[in-house]
């Protein structure tokens, strides 16, 4: 992690072929990413968490529909961010530049350390075990055999993200439409037995009826499991220099996807309970499946199939950003010079998407994922909240910057409050969870001061890295990528009046 100026002087034999990522996101498929990234694994994992901690069914679907719209604040929060800040790497990107390197690092190096690790090995595990179900109907899917075939979707799928940016995002466009269909083929199912007159869990009479006495922190622990199924809103911010006309294409794709995505989770749960009784969802570890042995008769095998389709797209799309974290934070100087890179000729950050795809198996071969994502739920929104925190002081910073979004003080203001109230309870019945979160995040802080902010370090250290890079860019063939100004000279001269 050597000083930025001193590594782009590195010479080496790719220097004059420098060339820049590429422009292939549309507004379809910047849709595409953002839904296919929120639809993952966890509408068919966090129902059971919701209902749980919420106690009532009525309540877990409140929980649901204010979880998406606290998604939609924030979403327009970072629609503003975006556009005036119009660079990859999302939270990240936005944060070091408001307020400075450290606490982009600590940002970064939680989610590179953990947060996205864990969340790509919960969808790769989901994927496996679906998979894998029809083979073992009368037990659980052997351990190494889902771990296998988790790393080798993974593998798979950091190959095609290799290859070029086209095919990911081609496969996630077709994945979407796939995992869509899946969810309304639930809903569709779920509305006919409503219609049949199978909806006695949802009478108000009987859906708030409360399994154990409602609390502010178990509340706040359905919110944290609900916000792992829509984690994922804020994913089309790190690709923001591949988006075709971002300020355009940006905040239209969140503003079609939010409120989609809402409306098909708020109905998926309903479908749920409309077959399901309570007991029999909390006694489920797979809800999707338990919902198609139910109602699809025959036709049951049809409910792995889709959630596996359903997660391979979430693997893909996580892929697909994550690298692009990696790839803006070595570009910052916080990571390793040689992850900022892209292959020469498909365009692609191979080094931070190998990264990731390490990271990932890491994860998957240190054993069961599923208890992480309490603590992995509440560093996303550690970060949310520092992120649209960033957004009120860039406002009070700097009044006069050119901004295409210019959003309400409110809707910052009351996310802000949703956010503190939402970590402070959990905090509170979650000690120990949050806790870990807390931690790992804060060791980043002497692996900043070390490796960031102490510039003169033996000289041999800086020969070790060079020699590295050096040839990790004859492996990979990569070379440092131009910046494109196109979208960033008005903002910049904006800055330099402030």
């Amino acid at each position: 992690m050597e000083d930025k100026e001193k590594r782009k002087k590195d010479t080496n034999s790719f220097k004059s072929d420098r060339v820049t990522l590429k422009k292939e996101i549309g507004l379809l498929s910047a849709c595409a990413i953002i839904i296919g990234n929120i639809i993952g694994s966890g509408i068919f994992i966090s129902p059971k968490g919701v209902l749980e901690h919420a106690g009532s069914v009525g309540l877990s679907l409140i929980v649901w529909v204010c979880g998406g719209g606290i998604c939609a604040l924030g979403s327009l929060c970072y629609a503003e961010l975006g556009v005036t800040i119009p660079k990859s790497g999302g939270d990240y990107s936005y944060v070091t530049e408001i307020f400075g390197g450290l606490v982009g690092f600590l940002l970064l190096w939680s989610a590179v350390l953990i947060m996205y690790p864990t969340t790509l090995a919960v969808i790769a595990l989901t994927f496996s075990n679906y998979v894998l179900q029809p083979a073992f109907p009368e037990c659980l899917p052997p351990y190494i055999a889902t771990r296998l075939l988790a790393t080798i979707c993974v593998l798979f799928l950091t190959w095609v993200n290799c290859s070029s940016v086209r095919w990911a995002t081609r496969i996630q466009d077709v994945f979407t439409v796939a995992k869509l269909l899946a969810l309304v083929l639930i809903i569709v199912v779920g509305l006919v037995q409503i219609f049949r007159g199978h909806y006695d869990a949802l009478r108000p009479s009987v859906a708030f009826e409360f399994s154990q006495d409602p609390s502010v922190g178990q509340i706040a622990l359905a919110f944290l499991q609900a916000s792992f199924a829509y984690s994922g809103w804020n994913f089309l911010n790190y690709v923001t220099e591949e988006i075709v006309e971002p300020r355009k294409n940006l905040p239209r794709a969140i503003y079609i996807s939010i409120p989609l995505v809402t409306l098909v989770y708020t109905l998926t749960n309903i479908a749920y309970f409309s077959s399901m009784t309570p007991e029999e969802l909390l006694a489920s570890n797979a809800v999707a499946v338990t919902f198609g042995q139910k109602l699809l008769g025959m036709f049951s095998w049809v409910m792995p199939i889709s959630v596996a389709l359903s997660t391979f797209g979430g693997i893909n799309g996580y892929l697909f950003t994550s690298s692009r974290l990696c790839f803006s934070g070595a570009r910052e100087g916080h990571l390793p010079y040689l992850l900022a890179m892209i292959h020469l000729k498909n365009c692609t950050p191979i080094p931070a998407l190998l990264v990731c795809c390490f990271a990932t198996i890491v994860i998957l071969c240190i054993g069961e994922t599923h208890n992480l994502i309490n603590y992995v739920s509440f560093i996303n929104y550690l970060s949310y909240g520092v992120t649209i925190a960033g957004l009120l002081y860039l406002r009070k910073k700097k009044p006069n910057m050119v901004r295409p979004i210019k959003i309400s003080m409110l809707i910052p203001i009351a996310y802000l409050v949703f956010w503190a109230v939402l970590l402070g309870f959990s905090l509170y019945s979650e000690p120990v969870v949050c806790g870990l979160g807390m931690v790992i995040m804060l060791t980043g802080v002497p692996v900043y001061f070390v490796g960031v902010h102490w510039k003169d370090k033996p000289k041999w250290v800086y020969r070790v890295v060079e020699r590295v890079t050096y040839v990790g860019q004859k492996v990979c063939y990569v070379v440092f990528p131009q910046e494109d100004l196109s979208e960033t000279e008005p903002l910049t001269s904006s800055k330099a009046t402030d």
